[in-house]
């Protein structure tokens, strides 16, 4: 990575010309992958992406430029761009920087780089295998196992100067049940900040059963009504529906600005009083951690929502400015190709003290979403439309026959308040969370809550 004579030499560029502030972020990211389809491998991969964004701020005007030459030559030169655009002044610029070494909260004891191709492949084979012979009406079977392991340099006119490494496995599997012209898809995709000790407590075959269950379970599911009800929504990833809906609202990137449904309302209750949510990257080994955000600020724990009441929202440097409110360790981008913004890292409701039986025994008439996929949401206006990928129709506080085709819409603002029963079961859930600074790895998470009304879009079977 750039030494630290280098970094100060290029930070004192970027700010020649006026600007009150300059940050070098260096990445060299190594990504290692294996595809399988039907038992075959389709595709191996192991590439390595290397740059440098350099960015000076006046005010809360950026200017942002990359480049891949990291020479000196190619570093000053990206530097006197920068600075050519933020302003004309000339001034002299000294930046001594002082090296910050920060706690590394996910030790990895087996590189995914440094084990043999067949050995990650035995695994994946285990998974996919488990998933082809689950039932006889699996039809394809689609695997992946990848890791990236992400090493980056922050420096900044602050005098500033970090090296983080990060890594983080995952494997998926896809399963397709078909019966005639009829299909039906199950997924998983459990993932760690870990390397392969990561398969010492997660089982493939395991992973692998419950896709094709998942599919198997749709397959034979008649379509879900459509209507107002309550709705038991479950744990882990159902805490998309948190994530999408309410926690893109409480991102610097849209409050600063005014665009969310959440701007101006720090302090005031915005949800049920069952309601507790945080934003947490320091959680050991989770998949959404991080050791220090792409400013080099530290990860933390930032409680959102207490007890129904607004109290904080997740900040990067620029909507620190904007907003005159101290970063919070939630600047994320994808790579060195994209500006940061303010992002979330494992964002969940916090266990309740209701009991996960009375949360199902309470509805005489609803849905229980088992697993939640994709879904749409407006930051602005809140509105959210998101899919049901398992779920079953409760009756008389009893769990009963599987349905498909099921989505949930509503808005995140409406969700928070009809939040009415919160259980004891979180978990999280793994996903890629895509917004203006790239996609990057988050959990979502929650324990069994109940919605006590939504509407669920659905259809009669033709």
């Amino acid at each position: 990575m750039l030494n630290k004579h280098l970094c100060s030499e290029v930070l004192a560029v970027a700010m020649s010309t006026g600007a009150d502030f300059a940050e070098i972020y260096q990445e060299l990211t190594r990504n290692n992958s294996i595809h399988l389809i039907d038992g075959k491998i389709d595709s191996v991969g192991d590439n390595v992406l290397s740059g440098v964004g350099i960015r000076a701020f006046l005010g809360t005007r950026t200017v942002y430029a990359t480049t891949t030459d990291i020479t000196r030559e190619g570093l000053l030169r990206c530097a006197a761009g920068v600075a050519d655009a933020i302003g004309q002044s000339k001034k002299e610029v000294s930046i001594h920087l002082t090296e910050r070494i920060f706690p590394n909260a996910h030790p990895v004891r087996r590189l995914p780089g440094d084990v043999a191709v067949k050995e990650r492949t035995d695994i994946l084979k285990e998974a996919c295998t488990a998933a082809k012979e689950y039932d006889e009406k699996i039809s394809q079977v689609q695997g992946s196992l990848f890791s990236v392991d992400h090493t980056i340099l922050v420096a900044n006119s602050e005098e500033l100067y970090t090296v983080d490494r990060h890594l983080r496995t995952r494997l998926t599997v896809s399963a397709v049940a078909s019966d005639g012209g009829e299909n039906q898809s199950g997924f998983v995709g459990p993932g760690r900040a870990m390397g392969m000790e990561m398969f010492e407590f997660i089982d493939p075959k395991a992973a692998g059963k419950e896709a094709a269950r998942v599919a198997m379970t749709n397959l034979r599911a008649d379509y879900c009504p459509a209507g107002q009800m309550p709705v038991a929504i479950e744990n882990g990833f159902g805490g998309v529906i948190f994530h999408e809906a309410c926690g893109h609202s409480l991102e610097a990137t849209s409050v600063a600005i005014g665009a969310s449904q959440m701007a101006g309302k720090l302090g005031q209750k915005i949800a049920n009083e069952k309601v507790t949510a945080i934003d947490d990257g320091t959680l050991p080994g989770e998949w959404g951690s991080i050791n220090v955000d792409d400013e080099g600020h530290p990860s933390q724990r930032n409680v959102l929502i207490e007890n129904g009441v607004l109290k904080s929202y997740m900040i990067d440097r620029l909507g620190s400015r904007r907003m005159n409110m101290p970063m919070t360790g939630n600047s994320r981008r994808q790579g060195y190709a994209y500006e940061p913004t303010s992002r979330m890292t494992n964002t969940y409701i916090a266990n309740g003290s209701d009991k996960n039986e009375d949360i199902i025994s309470s509805i005489e008439y609803g849905l229980y979403a088992a697993k939640m996929g994709g879904g749409s949401v407006h930051p602005l206006t809140g509105a959210f439309n998101f899919s049901v990928t398992e779920g079953y129709i409760i009756r008389n506080g009893k769990i009963c026959e599987p349905v498909r085709g099921a989505s949930l819409i509503g808005t995140g603002s409406q969700i928070l308040q009809d939040i009415d029963m919160v259980g004891q079961n979180l978990e999280m859930g793994q996903g890629m969370c895509g917004s203006r600074s790239g996609s990057v790895a988050t959990n979502v998470g929650q324990p069994l809550i109940r919605v006590s009304n939504i509407t669920v879009g659905g259809r009669s079977k033709s």
